[in-house]
């Protein structure tokens, strides 16, 4: 392969800052695709049926997928350019601050968040992902998360558009460690613990580590830290076996038998918090009232998870013939989700339907320094021009925190 220190330099320079980044799909083999993902109904086995179904993908990642049997490079995404590829992993690691920034470079030396569209036809097995502590005695980073319901991507809801999240105040500990002893029973009945939101495109959720969740069936837009670690708590979703070593997998070894540390794992007061919707759930927060120079920027991912600014994502939405210039605290992943226009030279255009394999013109990845001074982005359509975009940590330190959608009404 060509170099690619002078390859990434060469596109960073022809786009102005701004890369080209090809789909990056992943499988899950315990779950069901909900095919939503405008990936070709003859593709969601693309990967071979022993490597289950596609049902997530991932945008401007620099983190492997977990997957058992995946290739190396499953889950990083490449940058395309004159006819080459390479891996954005790559070329951060040759440019470094020119692409992230020097804030970010300086304290990680990597890109250290992702997101991702996850699709599938029902719910996740109730599991939490581990903290930054637990995550490091198995080699691992932390993982805490963020949703969003795009509605362009759920004009149907599938089979079970309610999440379970937490535990019911006044539930012991105890109750959660019979749960795990009864794990070959069937059922172990953990949802009896737990209670359901009911999903509402065009909203979203915080999710700190340690804290239970079972997503639903909603295609979900995924800001993240740039880890893959999780244990789940359930043994039987719709009727499927989750295999114990789901639970166990990203704890260490000697603790794998051992059902009081995992339930010492989990964050006790967040899970059984009594105001676990108002300090966790989220509404989009307009960035500011420009909707009459025919675009609207709004927060859709925001707030501190124990103390820090990890993550964020914005919505931006632009009228057809409208232009505007949007300036951000740092380098960012875009996806379009309706509509075609530009950014800055780039053609942007959301495909109805995209074969494995074949090249878009939805993604891109933006540099500090060109997000920092400004992009230009026009919608040519006939249609909004919708875009999501998130920014790794401390990017935005104007952003609102949880619950400020609350002042807004």
């Amino acid at each position: 392969m060509a170099d690619v220190s002078k390859l990434a330099a060469d596109a960073l320079s022809e786009g102005d800052g701004i890369l080209r980044l090809a789909p990056n799909w992943v499988p899950r083999s315990f779950l069901q695709p909900g095919r939503r993902l405008k990936l070709h109904p003859a593709d969601y086995y693309a990967l071979g049926m022993h490597r289950g179904g596609i049902d997530e993908r991932w945008f401007a990642s620099t983190t492997p997928a977990a997957n058992e049997g995946a290739p190396p490079e499953e889950g990083l995404s490449y940058v395309t350019f004159n006819g080459e590829k390479f891996t954005l992993r790559d070329a951060v690691a040759e440019l470094g601050s020119d692409l992230i920034g020097d804030d970010i470079w300086n304290t990680y030396k990597k890109w250290p968040v992702y997101s991702k569209f996850f699709d599938n036809m029902g719910p996740i097995p109730h599991h939490m992902h581990q903290n930054e502590e637990q995550a490091k005695l198995v080699g691992q980073e932390g993982k805490p998360e963020s949703y969003y319901f795009p509605p362009q991507m759920n004009a149907i809801g599938n089979n079970f558009p309610y999440t379970f999240m937490g535990l019911e105040p006044g539930t012991s500990k105890q109750d959660v460690i019979d749960c795990l002893d009864r794990w070959n029973d069937g059922d172990n009945g953990i949802l009896d613990l737990s209670k359901a939101y009911r999903l509402k495109p065009g909203t979203g959720w915080l999710i700190p580590p340690c804290v239970l969740h079972a997503p639903g069936s909603l295609v979900t837009y995924e800001p993240q830290w740039g880890s893959d670690v999780f244990g789940m708590y359930q043994s039987l979703v719709e009727g499927r076996e989750v295999p114990r070593s789901l639970l166990t997998k990203d704890f260490p070894e000697d603790k794998h038998d051992d059902n009081e540390y995992l339930v010492e794992a989990l964050d006790w007061e967040k899970n059984v918090d009594p105001n676990f919707k108002a300090n966790n759930y989220l509404e989009p927060i307009p960035v500011a009232d420009t909707a009459a120079e025919g675009y609207v920027d709004r927060w859709i991912v925001y707030g501190k998870v124990n103390g820090k600014q990890l993550f964020t994502a914005k919505e931006l939405t632009v009228d057809p013939g409208a232009s505007c210039v949007i300036k951000d605290g740092g380098a960012y992943g875009w996806i379009t989700v309706q509509g075609e226009g530009s950014i800055g030279k780039l053609r942007l255009q959301t495909p109805a339907m995209i074969r494995f394999g074949q090249m878009t013109e939805d993604e891109v990845f933006v540099t500090a320094k060109t997000a920092q001074g400004g992009v230009k982005v026009t919608n040519t359509g006939s249609e909004p021009l919708v875009s999501l975009r998130y920014f790794g940590p401390n990017a935005q330190p104007d952003a609102p925190n949880v619950g400020d959608h609350t002042k807004q009404k």
